[in-house]
């Protein structure tokens, strides 16, 4: 991941507007309230025998926590959210505002910070959808407060 290129995508969805309808964009998917960005995406483990899925995982960690360190410099130490009661609410029955309720069911936390310039959350946190599946490292912008 060139972390270079992750803030300006970052930086670049803190002052864009967000759509009025749920769309596809160029760097991953924008709704009323949020954006989100696919920063990376790995390859799926569909012929893996575990291995290269624990150190890809690794990796995307490591990946997360080399921009959270870039993003922690601008806005100061990120609170870390869990998605998992959101997750358990939305299984339930209980619909939770965008982004978080889609989120929820694939990223299981997040960091958080509030950008005092452009006035909107900055989400990071890797997404895991399941075991044959790629692993994806998400930026979500947003003016909805968390759950």
């Amino acid at each position: 991941m060139d972390i270079a290129k992750a803030l300006a995508v970052i930086d670049r969805l803190c002052a864009e507007a967000f759509p009025a309808e749920p769309v596809r964009t160029d760097a991953g998917t924008a709704g009323p309230g949020w954006s989100t960005a696919e920063l990376a995406t790995s390859e799926d483990f569909w012929e893996d025998d575990g291995t290269r899925r624990r150190e890809t995982e690794e990796q995307y960690d490591s990946d997360r926590d080399g921009l959270t360190e870039r993003l922690t410099a601008r806005w100061g130490p990120p609170q870390w959210f869990s998605l998992y009661s959101v997750l358990e609410r939305t299984v339930a029955g209980q619909r939770t505002a965008e982004p978080w309720d889609s989120l929820s069911g694939h990223v299981p936390d997040v960091r958080l910070w509030r950008s005092p310039e452009a006035g909107r959350w900055i989400a990071l946190g890797v997404s895991r959808w399941g075991a044959e599946l790629p692993f994806q490292l998400l930026a979500v912008v947003t003016d909805v407060d968390p759950p």
